[in-house]
């Protein structure tokens, strides 16, 4: 298939395994959040008090995930580029694989951000190492396949953090809300047998192995040196506002849902336990929705980006961003087709990063790829973190309404509207090689 043999197929597949539970441990937060918080902080849940401090501290410590994303993913990409691929890409899985199972353990606030740090430099490593893997694995020809089947594991995450958050939270301890939460964090142990998998099952990269003997790995600073430069800069760029939008996003879709819930179980008069189902369901069907829209997208970036180039893809993706967030924030919509409008949010928004995974790269040669990808897709988390805090931050101070989400999240479409028009100085990469 594809014209990739049976051990090529077997690297994307444990790159693939290894960033589709990344995506599940950092996730599993935003869908526990208005559980855990309001008993971290001994506040009744459902209460406004709580929906507001669930709104303040989401966003919060997904800002503080960020930045130490981009801590991990900077220190792992020098990392793989001086000691391999496959041993830093077993190393990255179980960091995050402690740091999740860690979080069901927490007794205040305190320990949940400290184990949900820790988790963070796992995540923000593995996505560099897993594509740096692929890339180097694959002939050129398939090289954007490749990357965007990588990619489809971050949709699959995500729904499957909804699945598990619901299976758990709302089917079998619906009636333990205080609980509940705990036992969802502690699924974050399963990645632990996908390490096991790549110790025993992968090699390491032969790229890597024939750069390593010729030339020792260049300064961090090469990265900004003449040539390298403008390539630094597009890759920042363009994954700092996909990503800025994606988490600006994803990380209140879940509350959002809820939030909806909750709206709709008071003005139907439910009890609490019927409403707290409604809210743990309406969060799974926004999870699917979202992660629907994102595998279409995935798979729309190959044609697109082998058709047109890797600048007019970036530029359609955006503007498609933007019309979206537009629409279904801004638009006056029953909720139900608030939480269906997901899927466009999830085309444009999360399908953007099927681009990643081959033009980042592209971008830079082997003994500087692992650090050119992990400083460009995670230094932008920097300024991403901003995003979530903001959110969160002015919806808190609007009551935690949905009305104040809804109208924080509409100015989110200013993030694509900037991109769209920065898309000019992107770096093309059709056509080009590997560098080596």
């Amino acid at each position: 298939m594809l014209g990739l043999t049976r051990y090529q197929w077997l690297v994307i597949a444990a790159a693939w395994l290894g960033w589709g539970f990344d995506v599940f441990d950092a996730l599993l937060f935003n869908f526990v959040a208005p559980n855990c918080i309001p008993v971290l902080l001994d506040l009744a849940p459902g209460s406004v008090e709580a929906r507001s401090a669930t709104l303040y501290w989401s966003g919060l410590i997904t800002s503080i995930l960020l930045v130490g994303w981009a801590c991990g993913g900077v220190l792992f990409g020098l990392l793989a580029d001086r000691i391999g691929r496959q041993r830093t890409l077993l190393i990255t899985i179980l960091v995050y694989s402690v740091g999740t199972t860690l979080c069901a353990l927490a007794s205040d606030i305190t320990q949940l951000v400290a184990f949900r740090a820790l988790a963070s430099l796992g995540i923000g490593g593995e996505w560099a190492v897993g594509a740096a893997l692929v890339a180097e694995a694959v002939p050129e020809s398939r090289r954007v396949e490749a990357g965007a089947i990588l990619q489809t594991a971050s949709p699959l995450g995500f729904a499957l953090a909804g699945f598990v958050n619901y299976q758990i939270a709302g089917v079998w301890l619906v009636d333990s809300p205080e609980t509940s939460w705990r036992y969802v964090f502690l699924c974050g142990l399963i990645p632990v047998t996908v390490a096991l998998g790549v110790r025993l099952l992968l090699h390491e990269s032969e790229r890597w192995q024939q750069a390593a003997r010729e030339s020792a790995a260049p300064p961090f600073a090469a990265l900004f040196a003449p040539g390298m430069r403008a390539c630094t800069f597009s890759g920042l760029f363009t994954a700092a506002m996909a990503l800025l939008a994606w988490w600006s996003c994803n990380a209140f879709i879940p509350i959002l849902a809820s939030s909806l819930a909750n709206d709709a179980s008071v003005a139907a008069g439910l009890d609490a336990s019927v409403s707290a189902a409604l809210a743990e369901h309406w969060k799974t069907y926004a999870a699917y929705w979202f992660s629907v829209g994102a595998l279409v997208g995935t798979f729309l970036a190959i044609p697109v980006a082998k058709r047109f180039g890797r600048r007019q893809m970036f530029a359609a993706y955006f503007t498609l961003s933007l019309a979206a967030i537009l629409a279904n924030f801004g638009l006056d919509l029953p909720p139900e087709w608030r939480i269906r409008g997901c899927l466009a949010i999830g085309l444009g928004v999360y399908g953007i990063f099927a681009a990643f995974t081959f033009y980042l790269p592209e971008l830079f040669p082997t003994r500087l790829r692992g650090a050119g990808a992990g400083f460009c897709y995670n230094m932008g988390r920097v300024v991403t973190a901003a995003g979530p805090f903001f959110v969160g931050a002015v919806s808190m101070r609007g009551g935690g309404s949905t009305t104040a989400l809804l109208d924080t999240l509409l100015w989110v479409a200013i993030i694509p509207a900037i991109a769209v028009l920065g898309t000019f100085w992107i770096v093309e990469t059709r056509g080009r090689s590997l560098p080596q």
